[in-house]
């Protein structure tokens, strides 16, 4: 069996460099502690990809798609299948005095920004930086080992994974209903604030209308919760009125009950 363009699936993944067993990326929290790059701050899981969109490397894709959920293989990409051969018009010799206040603190293995250009610095001498523009892992051939955990079924289960892809750790917090072929998504106060929150809707939209054809709209709502606390509820008149009246009464006895002891001591 295979995958159809488009599936969404859950899988993990374990890429390092061929020859060096240098790590590109892990979804596996043992594997990452194997390889020295774990990291507390980071949620190991499963990731959601979308077969033949593009979510993957291309040469990967297309191995992906010969898969079937529950299978787990080791996919080899060469370099043209992976990040490409390094090209040697892809470097350049910049002046030290161009990185500013980085001048004497720069390093060879640095990442920098160059004209808007993300380069690695291969090189420095005689006032100058060797700055490669290359993909670091350009010319490299990665070995990838791949599980295709589950297939996600099911608008609500898709509705559910896309929501989580686009609010990440936040989007458990994140609500919606299906109304026929309408859908409300429901954002929670604590979120308004949230960096980014107007693209993360329309990039929400977009790969809903995608992956869930069947919605034709998808409503926003922006939801605010009274956390005022509520006031004591007030006594009901005739209550209160009988209360007083008992009150009264108690007033009146008291000093009756003062004279007669008085009238008996006598």
């Amino acid at each position: 069996m295979s995958l159809d363009k488009g599936t969404l699936i859950y899988a993990n993944l374990t890429a390092k460099v061929k020859d060096t067993n240098e790590a590109v990326d892990t979804t596996r929290e043992e594997d990452a502690k194997k390889m020295n790059v774990f990291d507390a701050t980071r949620k190991y899981e499963p990731r959601l990809f979308a077969v033949g969109d593009g979510w993957l490397l291309s040469g990967l894709d297309d191995e992906v798609r010969k898969m079937d959920a529950g299978q787990r293989k080791e996919i080899e990409l060469s370099p043209e299948k992976a990040f490409g051969q390094r090209d040697p018009t892809q470097t350049r010799m910049v002046p030290l005095r161009k990185f500013g206040d980085r001048e004497h603190e720069l390093g060879v293995g640095d990442s920098v920004d160059i004209d808007n250009r993300v380069g690695i610095v291969r090189f420095i001498g005689s006032g100058r930086a060797q700055v490669d523009f290359n993909h670091r892992l350009a010319g490299k051939t990665i070995v990838y080992d791949f599980e295709v955990v589950k297939k996600v079924e099911g608008d609500e289960e898709k509705l559910r994974a896309l929501v989580d892809r686009r609010f990440g750790d936040e989007g458990s917090k994140v609500n919606f209903s299906f109304k026929e072929d309408d859908v409300e998504v429901v954002v929670p106060e604590e979120m308004f604030l949230t960096d980014g929150l107007q693209i993360i809707k329309r990039g929400l939209s977009a790969d809903v209308f995608k992956y869930v054809p069947r919605v034709a709209n998808i409503t926003f709502e922006e939801k605010f919760v009274n956390k005022t606390p509520e006031k004591p509820a007030e006594k009901e008149p005739e209550e209160a009125a009988a209360k007083t009246s008992e009150h009264e009464k108690t007033a009146e006895r008291k000093p009756r009950r003062k004279k007669q002891a008085v009238e008996a001591k006598a």
